[in-house]
């Protein structure tokens, strides 16, 4: 539910290559509403072409999960999105028009449930007995090598973002490096303990 009442319906589904573009232009909108006095347009245009090749990049990398919501009034557009691995929180973006209807923090709660539930092995699939006693350690070893938090990088000058993950209890971390576009942003850690 909304400030203004309205609830926005958030029915996830796996990013696939068909949305490359949607991606990009989701990325791209809610950067530029959210960040425009950092990424100044008319200073350091948009690189749109590295963003459509870094989101094919990550679309294609093992172990990366990228999830969406489409806008059911605009085919081929996206409300929503977050991709993630099994310890981090890559990217996520919310189209300005649905700001503050609960939908960043639902695709965050998806990604985090994905990191906690994430075990680096599944022994499940071994039918040997000598095999399952080795991946019954390796299950327990796997087990304790989950990871204990989650974690995220996010601008430094990203405000809301910032608010919403310290709301959702995200605790910001010392860390900083330059983020990967002009004019080179602070960008800062967040963690997230983990259950």
């Amino acid at each position: 539910m909304s400030r203004t009442g309205e609830a926005v319906e958030a029915r996830f589904r796996r990013a696939e290559a068909w949305d490359l573009v949607a991606l990009r232009d989701l990325e791209r909108e809610a950067g530029l509403a959210a960040l425009g006095h950092v990424f100044d347009p008319a200073r350091h245009p948009y690189p749109s072409d590295e963003v459509l090749a870094r989101w094919a990049l990550v679309l294609d990398e093992p172990g990366v999960g990228v999830e969406v919501v489409d806008d059911p009034g605009a085919p081929g557009r996206l409300l929503v999105l977050v991709a993630h691995d099994a310890s981090t929180v890559r990217h996520l973006a919310v189209a300005p028009a649905v700001w503050g209807r609960g939908l960043a923090r639902s695709a965050l709660a998806r990604a985090v449930a994905s990191i906690a539930a994430a075990q680096p092995g599944d022994p499940a699939h071994l039918d040997n007995p000598a095999q399952s006693a080795v991946a019954s350690a390796a299950a327990s070893a796997a087990a304790s090598a989950r990871p204990r938090e989650a974690s995220l990088w996010c601008l430094v000058e990203n405000h809301r973002a910032r608010g919403l993950y310290e709301h959702l209890g995200w605790l910001p971390g010392a860390e900083r490096r330059e983020a990967g576009w002009p004019p080179y942003p602070l960008e800062m850690t967040y963690t997230l303990p983990l259950p």
